[in-house]
């Protein structure tokens, strides 16, 4: 896979990008535990043993995929919960964090269906290693969000747990959604349903949210 012109660093970053990708794409058919390394040097045209440079084995391959499945996903996230503007009360400061996290989600399945494909298939399918390390990475998203919540004025009544318990319905239904963007390719009517039908899902649970108290 060498190229004229192109240092021996960008070389190997090159070929260590084509071996993430071409996992992503084989493991679309059965998932990752049903591909091999021969079969992702084949697909890139390298020799077997080339893929030790880059990666120790397939699970190494799959927890680098996981991680960086959700480095973007969060980053995105994380930026669309930083609302600016005036904010009427605590309900609109919720509601304008759902929409423009459902905004975020909707841009984040087009440009990286396959990653979000990828966490929603290995996360219940996946080998052993690569379920932990999605699960943990979700807990990453959940205990941020749960912080983000616990500094909202209104929810100060809210105990520690039950700011996680509300966090894990959000990223839930999120997820659930993202798999559904993820399989609808981009379609715009059924990305368009799809938002819609999330942004109503969570206004229903933000709503019912803001009533809750842990004393009770």
């Amino acid at each position: 896979m060498s190229s004229p012109g192109v240092s021996r660093t960008e070389q190997k970053e090159r070929t260590r990008r084509a071996i993430l990708d071409a996992a992503l794409s084989l493991a679309e058919e059965g998932g990752l535990a049903a591909i091999s390394l021969r079969q992702i040097a084949k697909e890139i045209g390298i020799v077997p043993t080339a893929f030790y440079r880059h990666f120790a084995g397939i699970e190494e391959l799959g927890l680098t995929l996981v991680e960086e499945s959700f480095d973007a996903l969060r980053a995105m996230l994380r930026d669309a919960r930083e609302v600016r503007g005036p904010i009427a009360d605590d309900r609109e400061l919720f509601l304008a964090v759902v929409d423009r996290s459902l905004e975020a989600l909707v841009t984040h399945a087009r440009h990286s269906d396959r990653h979000l494909r990828f966490i929603s298939r290995e996360r219940i399918a996946g080998p052993t290693v690569i379920r932990d390390a999605v699960r943990h990475q979700l807990q990453l998203v959940e205990s941020e969000l749960a912080a983000d919540i616990g500094r909202v004025p209104g929810v100060t009544r809210w105990s520690s747990e039950d700011l996680l318990v509300l966090a894990d319905l959000i990223v839930n239904a999120m997820l659930a959604q993202a798999e559904e963007l993820a399989r609808a390719g981009g379609r715009t009517d059924e990305v368009r349903q799809i938002a819609a039908r999330a942004r109503r899902q969570l206004h229903m649970v933000l709503i019912g949210a803001l009533r809750w108290d842990s004393s009770r």
